[in-house]
């Protein structure tokens, strides 16, 4: 039973940082019904910021901010410079245009940076623990979870009790009906894009803590995690973003734990054929709507 409640406390702590990857991708889904896989590279640029601060002697208080702030300029950027272009475009050509940016931007760090591994000093409470009876308990899951928790009340609210937020789900229910109420489409999809960088870069804060270290690739795994959490939710849907990233988190923690030591090494393997398996089964994801969900 304790082995179970403790991994648990890491499946969400884990499932926390999935989740805001999850919900920052449905978010600019919503709007433009664009599945983004440029998203990953707001973490890879805030990374490679976070590198040049904390090794320029900044304190982690400092980085942190900056860490958010760059990863919600480059999602305004990415919005202008390449998806403003394509707007009103059919699914595939944004889908195309999302992967022409992961692109560049892994081309830009690789060719003009390096593509060696950067390495910066992590927090020293990242490996801190602490005992709750017979529970050890990691104070970095703890931190995760409760950040992750505020941040989700904190989006719920701006989307229930800001006009932007009004804006927004008007846009995500029916974007041509939206505009010709007088919302501006423009405000509507930069909002979308901010506030998806603003998780993304909440997220990147917990990631990088963690990985102490990041590339030109760095991108790539959390946003195939966020993508993926978004689509186990259903695409579409805020809340189910959230779920499924909570699931993906628990579903990696507990197979990595009850799985033989001989195949735990495969859990990334087994996890994918689960979630095969969901899309065979239950394509719409955990949480079926027939279009982007008011919320």
């Amino acid at each position: 039973m304790v082995e179970l409640l403790q991994n648990l406390i890491d499946g969400l702590g884990r499932g926390s940082i999935y989740a805001l990857l999850a919900l920052g991708v449905a978010v600019v889904f919503g709007v433009m019904h664009l599945l983004n896989f440029a998203h990953g590279e707001l973490i890879t640029v805030s990374g490679y910021a976070a590198y040049w601060a904390l090794n320029d002697g900044w304190s982690w208080y400092l980085t942190v901010p900056l860490i958010v702030v760059v990863a919600v300029l480059t999602s305004l950027v990415i919005e202008r410079v390449a998806f403003s272009r394509v707007r009103g475009a059919d699914q595939f050509t944004l889908l195309l245009t999302s992967f022409g940016v992961h692109f560049v931007v892994f081309a830009i760090f690789l060719l003009y940076v390096s593509a060696s591994v950067k390495t910066f000093p992590r927090p020293g409470w990242v490996t801190n623990t602490y005992a709750v009876g017979s529970l050890r308990i990691e104070v970095f899951d703890t931190v995760v979870i409760v950040v992750t928790l505020l941040t989700l009340a904190g989006t719920t609210w701006v989307l229930q009790r800001t006009t932007f937020g009004l804006s927004l789900r008007a846009a995500a229910a029916d974007f041509d009906t939206a505009r010709l109420m007088g919302i501006r489409s423009d405000s509507v999809i930069r909002g979308a894009f901010a506030l998806s960088g603003l998780l993304a870069g909440i997220a990147s804060v917990f990631w990088l803590m963690r990985a102490g270290s990041t590339v030109p690739s760095a991108g790539i795994d959390p946003m195939l995690k966020g993508v993926l959490a978004a689509l186990i939710g259903g695409l579409g849907s805020l809340r189910g973003a959230v779920l499924g990233g909570f699931a993906l988190g628990m579903a990696e923690v507990l197979l990595r734990s009850r799985l033989p030591d001989s195949v735990a090494s495969l859990t990334e393997g087994v996890v994918f054929l689960l979630i095969a398996l969901l899309f065979i089964f239950r394509p719409q994801g955990l949480v079926a709507v027939d279009h982007a969900e008011r919320v």
